[in-house]
């Protein structure tokens, strides 16, 4: 028995990546809630319902800026540039949610050590933290605007950082923030 030939039903350059091709930025944001919310297809699904809102209503905000917003302070984060307050309560948060803590290497409660943060410092922090734990804390360019970002399983960071690339983010490590 032989099976048919359906080779006229595909595309010989089809490329998955390319979003003129593929049903972006939708097919391609859930793989990226996914990543993000790992263990917890709930909250990607509830993320993605909300993503799909928004999208059918025809906003022109860029997908980052709309992901910012359904995924902040639960995948997800958005702090102002001088804000170490909140960055340090984001980080926790997250790495909360995955039942880690942040080793901040100081007391909160010691001026000299919260004196001598910054957002980029407090994110590199949390990025060393929580890596020797299976997770990586991702940052996306957010201009002048402040910082975002997520967190994922390290095992997918060849995978996320495709996927930004593809959704047009231009992402990188926590470390790396500045």
């Amino acid at each position: 028995m032989s099976l048919p030939d359906n080779t006229a039903d595909y595309e010989d350059d089809f490329d998955p990546f390319d979003p003129d091709e593929t049903d972006a930025p939708e097919a391609l944001a859930w793989n990226l809630l996914v990543m993000i919310n790992p263990g917890d297809e709930e909250t990607a699904l509830r993320q993605f319902d909300l993503l799909r809102e928004r999208l059918a209503a025809g906003t022109d905000e860029p997908l980052p800026w709309m992901l910012r917003d359904i995924v902040d302070w639960t995948s997800g984060f958005f702090v102002m540039p001088d804000d170490v307050d909140g960055a340090l309560e984001a980080m926790d948060e997250l790495a909360a949610r995955f039942g880690l803590q942040v080793e901040w290497g100081g007391d909160r409660d010691d001026d000299d050590f919260m004196g001598a943060l910054d957002v980029p410092s407090v994110l590199s922090i949390a990025y060393d933290s929580l890596r020797p734990h299976g997770y990586t804390l991702w940052c996306w360019n957010a201009d002048s605007d402040g910082y975002g970002g997520w967190m994922a399983l390290r095992r997918d960071d060849d995978g996320m950082r495709a996927l930004s690339q593809v959704l047009g983010f231009e992402l990188r490590p926590g470390n790396e923030a500045s």
